[in-house]
């Protein structure tokens, strides 16, 4: 006789397409990050803690001497991010053969807590210098829990923190390319999203501080979690 799955929502297939579709959160969740880069970089030293990509090349700048870069500040932001993801690894390999809804909602609200967190922390001691230090652990430890669960759930073009592949696939699988251009307005969606995150960031950081964009992208992941759903 058949196992039968003791997970209530794996025995409700209605249930998890109940809320968002991933693409969309995932959408939105780009968007996030582009606020929280916006944050990261022109708040706190040059620094991403969303994109890994970026930081690498900035701990390089900053190992060779090059003004207004910080080793210590990298080096925070690349370790934060890699115990975030083995964090999100732990919760996948948990949770990640029972409901993808459960799942990335609880990814989502843990997300949501520790940005909130850190708003928290940049308007209460705005000007402290373990602040920054607080900030760039936090919000790093964050991406990293949320891309080893974005990763794992495996949707396509939808990375939510690095566009290179993105861009080289719309390039390269357009009709130029000589493709079919099919995963086009998906890709196209994420550059757009990431560049009108990184843009409210940086107009919210220029004019109100680190607090109002690190409490927006808390609201933001609180609300995915909320209406997130299983299906893509």
């Amino acid at each position: 006789m058949p196992e039968q799955s003791t997970d209530p929502q794996a025995a409700d297939p209605g249930r998890e397409a109940r809320g968002l579709p991933l693409v969309m959160v995932l959408l939105g969740l780009t968007v996030v990050s582009g606020l929280i880069d916006a944050v990261s970089y022109l708040g706190l030293g040059h620094v991403f803690t969303a994109n890994m990509t970026g930081n690498v090349v900035v701990l390089g700048f900053a190992a060779a001497g090059a003004p207004g870069f910080s080793v210590p500040h990298t080096a925070t932001s690349l370790v934060c991010f890699l115990l975030g993801a083995v964090a999100g690894g732990r919760v996948g390999r948990w949770r990640g053969e029972g409901s993808r809804r459960t799942w990335a909602r609880l990814v989502l609200a843990a997300e949501a807590i520790l940005v909130g967190a850190s708003a928290a922390v940049a308007f209460a001691a705005p000007h402290a210098t373990a602040t920054v230090y607080a900030l760039i652990a936090l919000t790093a430890f964050a991406m990293g829990l949320r891309n080893a669960t974005v990763r794992r759930l495996g949707v396509a073009d939808l990375t939510t923190t690095v566009l290179t592949m993105t861009l080289t696939g719309l390039a390269a699988d357009s009709r130029a390319g000589g493709g079919s251009g099919g995963r086009s307005p998906r890709r196209s969606a994420s550059v757009v999203a990431m560049a009108a995150g990184a843009g409210l960031g940086a107009w919210l950081v220029l004019h109100h501080g680190l607090g109002i964009p690190l409490l927006v992208a808390a609201g933001a992941a609180g609300l995915f979690a909320l209406v997130a759903s299983g299906h893509e």
